[in-house]
């Protein structure tokens, strides 16, 4: 399997129907003939660059897609960097990328940076259909990076191989074909695109690209959503919070995935989508998605986290008992999944940090940093991060933990917790995001913790913002920003 599978399965919707809508934006309808014109084109003028792999610094849109198109028809490895990146951090990420080519699609966009973008491939019908370069399962296809909320992106190449089976998955598991729309949210730079855009192309599906420009306004999300017939919905739960209004019985699949979603988001989902089926997913940049879970509106609307559910096909989870005893009741989450990256690249100094290791049957798995524990049931559920953890008056408690329960509380819509000072003097300082019209207050709040946390967790600051938190360009909260 290689991404001439992806390709081949765009190719032919082309062929057999070029007027099939590939692409919806809030502009218009871009037909498959169409997009794979605009890739055709861009394809072209890769030949007459340099070989190696490119970096792509584009903002989400028919002409990025086509770009990225021509990319992986050429067999050129493209870096797909976080365009909210500074300058001087952008850089350092195209060149340990080894991309000496960074390629743009608007020549605004190459001014905002000087002296960094070599080409602007504007869109342009091509001369013929992009035409697959033949390449093998290993051959690198995406480089992605993480999040970086919690320290610098690290960059995790995907193989073609890697990229065919997760698209292949995709498709089969949420049937992303022809007469289905599926709405795309997240940035080109995120993993949760390799659903959005990439499966769906492969399958014949269509795309509903969400303008960048305007992803945080609820009206203009509810409306292009309703304006599409969206039948397939991902996200984050930021973009259910954004669908707060309005019913959309067409959808058939919603999957929630990214964060924690607390019961006030997933409770709103019955309503807003009533013939749909519901799915938690799990998964890791580094992995792909690795479990899921599916939930019907009773669990929606029940408090507490949901379980992260089975493992997809061909993945194997493994449970690493801690040697700490204050953690014993939980223990670390390893995969292997036939969708994960083989390695950081090895041109980050340092970069694998003891996150791949060999299991005891021999196969490469990942170390996910995350903790789980097993209900009565056998069901995992996540309680936290390994690099979380912090001792308060020599306690160990997690953040993340004492996030969720914050949650729980019905007037909140985000919470996060930091840690103030060092060594004995550390205290918790939660910044929470309360409802426009709720009358929430800290000493409440405080009361809330005070039931469901040992004292040591309850925060010594809850600090009430009304507006929403910064943001990595994943979705993801932006730690590092609250914490300063």
């Amino acid at each position: 399997m290689t991404t001439t599978e992806l390709l081949n399965g765009f190719l032919a919707r082309t062929k057999s129907d070029p007027a099939a809508p590939a692409l919806r934006t809030r502009k218009g309808v871009v037909s498959y003939g169409e997009l794979a014109a605009l890739a055709g084109h861009a394809q072209a003028e890769l030949t007459t660059l340099p070989p190696g792999p490119v970096a792509v610094l584009a903002k989400k849109s028919p002409e990025a897609i086509a770009l990225v198109l021509a990319c992986l028809a050429a067999g050129r490895p493209v870096l797909l960097p976080p365009i909210d990146l500074g300058a001087v951090a952008l850089r350092e990420l195209c060149e340990r990328a080894g991309c000496a080519q960074v390629l743009a699609t608007d020549p605004e966009q190459a001014a905002e940076h000087p002296g960094l973008v070599t080409r602007v491939i504007a869109g342009a019908d091509g001369p013929a259909l992009p035409q697959p370069a033949p390449v093998t399962a290993a051959h690198t296809a995406f480089i992605l990076t993480t999040s970086g909320s919690t320290g610098t992106p690290k960059l995790v190449p995907l193989s073609a191989g890697a990229v065919s089976g997760f698209t292949g998955w995709a498709g089969d598991a949420f049937g992303l074909g022809p007469g289905e729309v599926v709405l795309n949210y997240a940035p080109l730079n995120f993993d949760l695109c390799l659903l959005d855009i990439w499966a769906t192309l492969r399958h014949g599906g269509c795309v509903a690209l969400v303008d960048p420009a305007v992803a945080a306004n609820p009206r203009h999300v509810g409306d292009f959503f309703a304006a599409c017939d969206v039948t397939v919905v991902q996200g984050v739960p930021m973009l259910y919070q954004l669908l707060a209004e309005g019913a959309f019985p067409g959808v058939r699949h919603v999957i929630v995935t990214g964060d924690h979603a607390p019961a006030s988001v997933r409770a709103t989902l019955p309503d807003r989508f009533p013939n749909a089926r519901y799915y938690n997913v799990y998964g890791c940049t580094e992995t792909n998605d690795s479990f899921w879970y599916e939930f019907d509106a009773a669990e929606a609307a029940a408090p507490g986290p949901l379980p992260i559910g089975e493992p997809l096909p061909g993945v194997v989870a493994v449970l690493e008992r801690p040697s700490d005893p204050e953690r014993a009741d939980a223990a670390e989450l390893l995969v292997r999944t036939p969708f994960q990256t083989t390695g950081y690249l090895t041109a980050e100094p340092g970069a694998s940090n003891g996150r791949f290791v060999t299991g005891a049957d021999g196969h490469a798995y990942f170390r996910t940093g995350d903790l789980v524990r097993r209900d009565p049931g056998g069901r995992l559920f996540l309680v936290g991060r390994d690099d979380f953890q912090l001792k308060v008056r020599g306690v160990r408690v997690n953040p993340e933990q004492i996030e969720r329960v914050l949650l729980e509380h019905d007037d909140v819509v985000e919470a996060v917790v930091v840690p103030d000072g060092e060594g004995a003097d550390v205290r918790l300082t939660a910044f929470v995001r309360r409802t426009r019209t709720s009358g929430l207050s800290g000493l409440r709040l405080r009361a809330h913790c005070a039931t469901r946390l040992p004292r040591a967790a309850i925060p010594s600051a809850i600090r009430l913002v009304e507006h929403p938190f910064p943001r990595t360009s994943t979705g993801k909260v932006d730690r590092k920003r609250i914490a300063a």
